[in-house]
C-alpha cells in the first residue's frame, strides 16, 4: 500500500502504555504505533489474501525468508492464544468501530493470533535481526527480503516504541532497536554490524524479558553496541 496509506491506519508516535494498553487517536482511531497490540491489530488487518495464499500464510512465508529457513504455526498454542483473546477481541471491535480495520474483526484477531503462534527458536529471531541489520538482505541466504525504506520505518519505531512503557530507559541504557515480546524473546539491531536475540520467559513489569533486558544491556556496555558509541568507534561491534 506503501508507507502513507499505512500511515493513515497507524500512527509512528511512542504511546508511553503498556503493550496491550486500550488506548487509540480519540480523533483518528489510529492506534500509536505498530508495534503495541492495537497498532499490531491494525496492520494485520490491511494483510490480504493474494497469489492463492491466504494472509496467514503470506505472513507465514515473509517470516520464514527473515528467518532462512520453513516456519510454521503451533496450532497448540493459537488454540490457547484464542481461548485467552477478550482484551485483544476488543481491541479489534474498537478499531473497526473507528473504520481502522475495514473487515471483520474477528478474522483480523485471528490472523493476529495466527502471526503471533508462529514457531521460531532463539537462532531464528537472531537472523531476522541481522536482516534488519544488513539493510534487509538474509546474511545466510542472500535474499533480499525487505527493501531499505521499510527497514528505515522498521526500525525507527523499534527505536522509539519496540519496549513499549520502557522504550525511553532502553535507549539510553542499551541504545539499540529492539522488540520485546511476553513470549520472553527480546531481539536487537545494531544497523550495519549486528543483530541479536534473547529468549528467556519471566517478564518484568513491561512485559519484557528480564534476562533479555540485563543481557542486551551488558551487551551493550561491555561491547560498545550503543548507537551513539558505535557510530564514534566506527568499527564493527564484533
Amino acid at each position: 500500500y506503501g508507507l502513507d496509506a499505512v500511515d493513515e491506519k497507524v500512527d509512528l508516535e511512542p504511546s508511553g502504555d503498556p503493550f496491550n494498553e486500550i488506548s487509540l487517536s480519540p480523533d483518528s482511531g489510529r492506534p500509536a504505533n505498530a508495534m503495541i497490540n492495537a497498532g499490531a491489530l491494525a496492520v494485520v488487518a490491511m494483510l490480504k489474501g493474494g497469489g492463492g495464499k491466504s494472509a496467514p500464510r503470506r505472513i507465514v512465508d515473509f517470516y520464514s525468508r527473515l528467518a532462512g529457513r520453513r516456519l510454521s504455526v503451533d496450532q497448540s498454542v493459537y488454540d490457547v492464544e484464542i481461548r485467552n483473546s477478550d482484551r485483544n477481541h476488543a481491541l479489534a471491535y474498537l478499531l473497526s468501530s473507528f473504520g481502522i480495520i475495514d473487515d471483520d474483526p474477528t478474522r483480523a484477531l485471528k490472523n493476529y493470533l495466527r502471526q503471533c503462534s508462529v514457531q521460531v527458536t532463539c537462532r531464528d529471531l537472531a537472523v531476522m535481526a541481522a536482516t534488519l541489520s544488513t539493510g534487509g538482505t538474509n546474511p545466510l541466504t542472500g535474499e533480499d527480503v525487505i527493501d531499505i525504506d521499510s527497514v528505515e520505518r522498521v526500525l525507527s519505531v523499534m527505536m522509539t516504541s519496540g519496549m513499549y512503557d520502557d522504550a525511553g530507559s532502553w535507549a539510553s541504557n542499551v541504545g539499540m532497536p529492539a522488540k520485546s515480546g511476553v513470549g520472553g524473546g527480546t531481539l536487537a539491531v545494531l544497523p550495519g554490524q549486528a543483530g541479536l536475540a534473547v529468549y528467556s520467559p519471566p517478564l518484568d513489569r513491561h512485559g519484557s524479558s528480564v534476562r533479555g533486558v540485563e543481557t542486551c544491556r551488558r551487551l551493550s556496555r561491555d561491547m560498545e553496541m550503543h548507537f551513539v558509541r558505535a557510530a564514534r568507534s566506527g568499527g564493527s561491534a564484533v
